[in-house]
């Protein structure tokens, strides 16, 4: 009979369900590998922002494609995708409807609650000047400063309803009443109208200092009504701490023209800021990771688009009018937490969780062996019976037999070893045991043989 034939039969389904428990746990390591790297896949994955930037054909709008360009070509971790809009109104309506993640605005716009404030792109600046008139130029009323503007028309170029907010609060400031003041808005495609405007008194602007627009407007009414006359904001720094979204901030001469120069000495004005906003819901190692590219990565900018180098960051101050993300006030502070900073109450729950199912697990084997277990048990026992029967063995077919049993008990306790069980120090017991079978068995053949030279002598007493 070949050994596969011989074979006991519960040997063979044990070695099959061992076999099949061996393939459970393999498919269960593949499964487990599948899902962590299907997690380290999605964790590592790069991240795409919406921003909302407009209008078509923009400043703001070319920058911002720089840089979306300049992540996805670098392979960084967050990438930016542009929402192009018709301007800053659109840009908050689809910010406010949470269909974008960021946002390009001035920060004097109102924006909803959930906006925190990412970087600054730039600083605006107002501008503010009134012509002088000149040989065959018509000549307006002399406007020296801005307590000369009530009963006057200032043009205003842009069409968003913020300019003519900051310069009535520039108005107020300055002690002077609003309403006195006539305001007529140009779009910045309108600059030439502008200037052949006979009833505009005086001149504004709000964008940053090296702005085409400010510059083209300036050189134009010089050319139909005489060099400008450039007001300053004296009341700067009090609109800064009345008004927290404005600062004060300074325009240095010559700094539009220097022959001849515009303005002729520094002024004093009022900014804004011009900034990349998030929502506060936004991950916050997203927003950091988003800020570290912006400012290592906008002189590379740069190089294609100058604006990229003015980029700034925001004030992390609590207190600040428009709030930091606190992704991107990490960053700047350089309290960013590391990896395991981050992440080390969840490694140790972990492994206390690992360590937990572990120990159910072995008290679950062992619930799942007890049966196994009480045979192994069964079986010690049925070994000491044996030993106690070898010694009332007649023949050597019987002890052959004690034998037989014997191996069979020694099989079935090795393949409950397999199964987990029992120990090792549960084999090591059947293994003693089967020992002093074996001298019982061996003691008793030579007194059924008739040798008893191995057997001890007593001596009589």
């Amino acid at each position: 009979m070949s050994e596969q034939q011989s074979e006991h039969p519960g040997t063979t389904r044990r070695r099959l369900k061992r076999r099949n428990s061996s393939l459970l746990i393999l498919a269960a390591g593949i499964f487990v590998f599948a899902v962590a790297a299907g997690l380290l896949f999605y964790g590592l994955r790069p991240v795409t922002l919406k921003i909302a930037v407009g209008p078509t054909g923009s400043d703001d709008v070319k920058l911002i494609q720089a840089f979306a360009q300049t992540f996805a070509r670098d392979g960084n971790s967050v990438r930016l995708k542009p929402v192009t809009t018709q301007g800053a109104a659109e840009s908050i309506a689809l910010f406010t409807a949470n269909k974008v993640d960021l946002a390009v605005v001035r920060g004097d716009l109102s924006l909803p609650a959930s906006a925190e404030a990412v970087a600054i792109l730039r600083k605006n600046v107002v501008v503010l000047w009134a012509p002088s008139g000149g040989k065959g130029k018509p000549r307006s009323a002399k406007i020296k400063s801005i307590d000369d503007l009530p009963g006057h028309k200032v043009g205003v170029i842009g069409s968003t309803p913020a300019n003519v907010t900051l310069l009535r609060v520039i108005l107020t400031e300055s002690g002077i009443n609003p309403d006195k003041v006539a305001i007529s808005q140009f779009a910045v495609n309108k600059v030439a109208d502008l200037a052949r405007d006979p009833s505009l008194d005086a001149y504004m602007t709000v964008g940053p200092l090296d702005s085409k627009i400010t510059a083209e407007a300036i050189a134009a009414t010089a050319a139909a009504r005489g060099e400008p006359k450039f007001l300053p904001v004296d009341v700067s720094e009090a609109i800064a701490q009345k008004h927290p979204l404005y600062e004060s901030e300074e325009i240095a001469g010559s700094i539009f023209s220097s022959s001849p120069a515009r303005p002729e000495d520094k002024i004093e004005t009022v900014g804004v800021n011009h900034l990349i906003i998030a929502q506060h819901a936004l991950h916050e190692a997203t927003v950091g990771a988003l800020d570290r590219q912006l400012f290592t990565q906008r002189l590379q900018v740069a190089r294609d688009v100058p604006a990229a180098a003015k980029i700034e960051k925001p004030d992390t101050d609590k207190d600040a009018a428009l709030p930091a993300h606190q992704g991107a006030a990490a960053y700047i502070d350089g309290t960013e937490r590391t990896f395991l900073e981050k992440y080390s109450d969840y490694i140790w729950g972990g492994i206390l969780l690992v360590s937990g199912l572990g120990t159910a697990g072995a008290w679950l084997r062992h619930y799942v062996k007890r049966d196994e277990r009480e045979r192994y048990i069964t079986h010690r026992d049925g070994l000491l019976t044996l030993i106690s029967r070898v010694r009332g063995a007649e023949t050597p077919e019987e002890l052959a037999a004690m034998q037989s049993d014997a191996d069979a008990l020694l099989r079935e306790a090795l393949d409950c070893y397999d199964d987990g069980a029992i120990e090792d120090g549960d084999l090591s017991a059947i293994g003693l045991t089967l020992e002093q079978f074996h001298h019982a068995v061996s003691d008793r053949r030579a007194v059924i043989n008739g040798d008893r030279s191995g057997l001890p002598r007593i001596r009589a007493g």
